[in-house]
């Protein structure tokens, strides 16, 4: 678009999703100016469209004009970039290395529709960095709102070195056995810049690993320094307990109950319930790694998680759209970021304008900008996609930017050519599912 935040920008027809709560409709006039929208409707009166030198106009005509694309849960810095023949790309040893690489994916997540991402955990404090650079122009990407390493107790997900080991700088984890030390990595990861901090509890909810006290503690600590506190809990009493510690937002959920998801609803809590991971390892069946038995486990996650949405939705419980790229070889970036608006139609029973909805402007909570991102409404952020095709007549349209005909980040077009890897480098070895 070139306007580098100056200058008017039009677009014209199309079909406008506003994603605000309107049905979709025939698009007179979208203005932006900088970075921000100005106007939806009618064309403002001091706006001339033959000022060439002022005004660019888009033709949106056979087009479907939405917000941006929101990915609730995508890791950027959370595995092992190893990669044959380079031999400083030491796993996660070289910190270096793997905020190259994950600076090097940006570019596909954000050519895919992908606008803003949360990232509710990775190494180091590379997402961090990567967040500010994408701020301050250095590298193009997404929106980024990030957690730090995830704080956990033995036997927690990402607590896989023997106890004498605990977890070394390099992990995704941060092993933190009691309260003091959980209130200290709080501190700690506020003063190097996380957006929110994210605890985990056991891999696949066959336990209970965090405490009431522990979850009250974190979220005091960490709602005191105004960060938003997150979970990964599979589990039935995780869940509930999250609940009601004040937990803002849990990831997965499979296996809550009636009682539980009636604790989130009360809570007002917010679920992720990131099916789009589960489908997929199941697709794949042993080419992604799995056991048998581990593949039945995952069936009887998916068959939970059907009840989870629909209760969810009959709740009134905000359920959003997260997909756990980056999580492992088989979520490559840039192409599943819009699959869970998919899952929540056919496992949810959610309308396709619901599920739309769900990954963008109820998306924004999670990126700290709800109000700001994920509706096409006067004084939003210029964060949209044109697409070719109707999403509401198919919900899959979203899906790996194959409809995707132009991308709008703070009020400039994204060049979808220019900058696309050959390859992905998701993380060599998958940690969870």
């Amino acid at each position: 678009m070139g306007n580098s935040g100056k200058g008017t920008t039009v677009i014209r027809n199309g079909t406008l999703i506003d994603c605000a709560g309107n049905p979709a409709t025939h698009n007179d006039a979208v203005v932006i100016e900088g970075n921000l929208i100005r106007s939806v409707g009618g064309l403002p009166p001091d706006v001339n469209l033959e000022d060439k030198d002022n005004v660019q106009v888009i033709d949106a005509s056979g087009r479907w004009i939405m917000p941006g694309l929101i990915d609730a849960h995508c890791h950027l810095s959370f595995g092992f970039p190893q990669m044959p023949g380079i031999p400083s790309a030491r796993g996660t040893t070289s910190p270096e290395f793997s905020t190259l690489r994950a600076a090097g994916n940006l570019g596909k997540i954000l050519r895919s529709g992908v606008t803003s991402v949360a990232c509710p955990g990775g190494t180091w404090f590379i997402d961090v960095a990567l967040r500010d650079a994408v701020e301050a122009g250095l590298i193009e990407g997404p929106r980024i709102n990030c957690a730090g390493r995830f704080i956990i107790t033995y036997g927690s997900i990402i607590d896989s070195e023997p106890s004498w080991v605990g977890t070394p700088e390099h992990s995704i984890g941060k092993l933190c056995n009691n309260v003091d030390d959980m209130i200290t990595e709080v501190r700690r990861q506020c003063k190097h810049g996380v957006n929110f901090i994210k605890l985990a509890d056991s891999q696949n909810g066959e336990t209970q690993t965090i405490s009431k006290e522990e979850l009250e503690a974190v979220v005091g600590e960490a709602h005191r320094r105004n960060a938003p506190v997150t979970i990964h809990s599979r589990g039935a009493g995780s869940t509930r307990a999250a609940a009601q510690a004040g937990v803002d937002w849990i990831l997965h959920a499979d296996l809550a109950g009636e009682a539980d998801l009636d604790a989130v609803a009360e809570a007002g809590s917010r679920l992720v319930p990131t099916a789009t991971a589960l489908h997929r390892t199941l697709e794949l069946g042993a080419e992604s790694g799995r056991s048998d038995r581990e593949l039945d486990r995952i069936k009887h996650h998916i068959e939970a998680q059907s009840f989870v949405l629909q209760r969810s939705r009959e709740l009134g419980i905000k359920v959003l759209c997260g997909t756990d790229t980056g999580n492992a070889p088989h979520m490559p970036y840039g192409e599943f970021h819009a699959n869970e608006a998919e899952l929540l139609v056919k496992l949810g029973g959610y309308t396709p304008m619901e599920a739309l909805q769900a990954c963008t402007r109820d998306n924004a909570y999670v990126v700290g900008l709800e109000n700001q991102v994920g509706t096409i409404e006067a004084g939003r952020l210029a964060d949209m996609i044109l697409l070719d095709a109707d999403p509401l007549e198919d919900i899959r349209v979203l899906q790996a930017g194959r409809h995707v005909a132009m991308v709008i980040k703070n009020g400039e077009a994204v060049d979808l050519e220019r900058g696309i890897l050959d390859e992905d480098f998701p993380a060599l070895q998958p940690v969870t599912f």
